[in-house]
């Protein structure tokens, strides 16, 4: 199981003609397969042809290799758009008066940088008449499985992503993808069983007979020094009193995610003031 690629809804349409958005995003797909320049769409785009489910989007999602970047931004400079390294370690953005195209190459905790075995797995769709390749399932199960903000929770995109991609999912290779965070793919497995009580078969039994046996073997190991918090790899405002107040560690700047401090500092400036009660 899980070598086939999942199958996509038939959704080609994703943005209307009067939308000005749309010109802006053909002439931007045009240009980059001249140049032959690599890149992958995500976002609702890529969510509504896994699952079918539509819903409105501002924007349109680009994935790309981080050492490709400064090759897009060359490219964007012969127009007169405007292109900005909005966080260097994850993502930028191309701007078309009030319209705008993110850049990716990485997850905003820094777990997810976008290498080749993307681009292997990415299934084709068409997009705006063009045939554009798609971020694999795998990898939007595993981009959005982190995401478990105050404001924004991906708990639901991930659990529609499992129950329409089940059959041909690549489960080892997602359990790969999840590394030594596995226990946010078992928090995520546990809630499909309780959202979808009566598909049990959607997730493999010898995945979950795993990440249980895991369970079992880490509670008998006993706590260490020094303290780590990963809540900042789900949230990035959320667990900063764990390390504030009480001297836990920062995940982020452990050796699986790919921030450093300055990129950390950045990120958390960018929650702003606290809204008004």
């Amino acid at each position: 199981m899980g070598n086939a690629a999942c199958p996509l809804a038939t959704m080609t349409q994703a943005y209307s003609d009067d939308d000005g958005a749309a010109a802006f995003y053909r002439r931007l797909l045009q240009m980059l397969r001249d140049d032959g320049f690599e890149f992958m769409v995500g976002g609702s785009y890529a969510f509504s042809q896994y699952t079918g489910i539509r819903r409105q989007t501002k924007d349109l999602d680009l994935f790309i290799r981080q050492g490709e970047w400064e090759h897009l931004a060359k490219l964007i400079g012969r127009t007169k758009w405007r292109c900005e390294l909005s966080y260097p370690h994850w993502l930028g953005k191309i701007h078309h008066a009030e319209h705008f195209v993110d850049a990716i190459f990485n997850s905003g905790n820094g777990l997810s940088p976008v290498d080749d075995e993307w681009f292997v797995h990415a299934p084709e769709a068409q997009l705006l008449g063009h045939y554009v390749r798609l971020v694999p399932a795998e990898e939007c199960v595993w981009t959005k499985a982190f995401i478990m903000e105050r404001e924004r929770f991906d708990g639901a995109d991930v659990a529609h992503l499992l129950r329409a991609c089940a059959a041909a999912l690549n489960w080892r290779r997602l359990l790969k993808r999840f590394g030594p965070h596995w226990r946010v793919l078992l928090a995520h497995l546990v809630l499909v069983g309780f959202i979808y009580p009566d598909e049990p078969s959607l997730v493999p039994a010898w995945l979950m007979d795993e990440l249980l046996a895991r369970v079992h073997l880490e509670s008998l190991r006993s706590g260490t020094e020094p303290r780590i918090c990963a809540g900042t790899l789900l949230s990035r405002e959320q667990y900063l009193p764990d390390l504030e107040q009480h001297g836990y560690i920062d995940a982020r700047l452990l050796s699986h995610s790919t921030m450093t401090r300055a990129d950390v500092a950045q990120w958390t400036d960018a929650i702003g003031p606290p809204a008004p009660a």
